[in-house]
């Protein structure tokens, strides 16, 4: 019965029947081969250092959704501070991810997007649009400390909302983004705190509690 399982979903929706503290959110990521899972053979993962990421905040990607559109309207073109795009190639696009202090990580057909793991990876602080989203292993990671939630209807004020975190608060949150990547990292061979055993742990937190 659908009624007593726990569900792991990469549209972590509350609209489209995500349940709180029953339900786990699954990190979406892009895998790219068995034998490396999250990147080739010593994959460049990281960035930058905080002090020389000179992009205020970075976005690029298809138009999916009614949501991008809108940023794109708002900031395309209209700030230097500001590198929103539609699509870029993939080499520029990890140039940019490990240059910017902050990665809009802005909803597509569905509340989640690959994008929020590519910041971490780049060690990029993830902003996130998408109302109505439950971020993944929520029940231990304290999303605040590591990322901006940005309402949707707040993207028009999306440079003044960043401008508002202080550079101090900023660095603090840069490292956190570096602590908490192992927890986003898929490994042929699973390693202790790594993805595999984060969903595992999301789906035994959420029986205790229904317990």
């Amino acid at each position: 019965m659908m009624s007593n399982c726990i569900r792991v979903l990469c549209n972590a929706d509350i609209r489209e029947g995500f349940q709180l503290g029953k339900d786990a959110s699954l990190p979406e990521t892009s895998v790219h081969s068995p034998q490396f899972p999250s990147g080739g053979r010593g994959a460049s993962l990281g960035g930058k250092p905080a002090s020389q990421r000179r992009i205020l905040a970075f976005f690029a990607g298809k138009m999916h959704g009614y949501l991008r559109p809108i940023l794109l309207k708002h900031w395309e073109n209209k700030d230097p501070d500001m590198k929103i795009v539609g699509r870029m190639r993939k080499s520029s696009y990890i140039h940019h991810m490990k240059s910017s202090k902050y990665c809009i990580c802005a909803r597509g057909y569905e509340v989640n997007s690959p994008r929020l793991v590519e910041a971490i990876m780049y060690g990029c602080v993830p902003v996130i649009i998408s109302d109505n989203f439950v971020p993944p292993f929520f029940e231990v990671l304290n999303w605040e400390k590591f990322a901006v939630f940005v309402l949707e209807k707040d993207i028009p004020n999306l440079k003044t909302i960043l401008l508002s975190i202080s550079e101090r608060r900023y660095v603090v949150m840069q490292q956190r983004v570096n602590q908490v990547r192992k927890h986003f990292l898929w490994h042929n061979v699973p390693l202790k705190y790594d993805v595999f055993h984060m969903i595992l742990h999301s789906i035994w937190y959420n029986r205790v509690f229904q317990m």
